[in-house]
């Protein structure tokens, strides 16, 4: 059994990871629109990551004997400047939901709730890596400037990246 407030984090956070692959989906889309296959292949494997991240909280709050309860998404954007704005767009994304994995673990010690604790500690290390592969695309994109053909070697890195899942992702 989880506390009241505990459970309504994990929930909000279940529905922040759900809405992250709702986002980059909307990342692939735009990708595919301007013909980055590659970008589009790394966000694709993004959203598909963001949902073995829904289904690590769901079965948590399940195994818990809770409930999982999911709530309305806003419209994702739909459409970037350029790939340096939409990569940049994803990696804030990813400091955002760190900050709010952080507001679950300090609640989590807050209410002496160390199993939870001890769930979110995957997703603290989840996120450092997070963060240093969309910041690393951001960095690259900037050196690449206004080089077609450093976005084109780009393109095809991306298009390298496969969904390995996650093997012990609760289901």
């Amino acid at each position: 059994m989880l506390k009241e407030a505990v459970l309504n984090k994990l929930n909000q956070q279940l529905n922040d990871e759900l809405y992250s692959s709702y986002l980059y989906y909307a990342m692939t889309g735009y990708f595919e629109s301007i013909n980055l296959k590659g970008f589009s292949n790394w966000m694709q494997i993004q959203a598909q990551e963001e949902l073995t991240h829904t289904n690590r909280i769901f079965a948590y709050i399940n195994d818990k004997g809770e409930r999982a309860k999911f709530g309305a998404h806003p419209e994702p954007t739909q459409d970037w400047e350029s790939p340096l704005d939409c990569m940049t767009d994803a990696y804030n994304h990813e400091c955002l939901i760190s900050e709010k994995i952080n507001e679950c673990v300090s609640l989590a010690l807050k209410e002496n709730d160390h199993s939870t604790n001890t769930m979110l500690q995957w997703f603290v290390a989840e996120q450092v890596e997070e963060e240093a592969t969309a910041d690393d695309i951001v960095q690259k994109l900037k050196l690449i400037a206004d080089h077609p053909s450093g976005l084109y070697m780009l393109d095809n890195e991306l298009a390298g990246r496969s969904f390995q899942g996650i093997a012990d992702a609760g289901a």
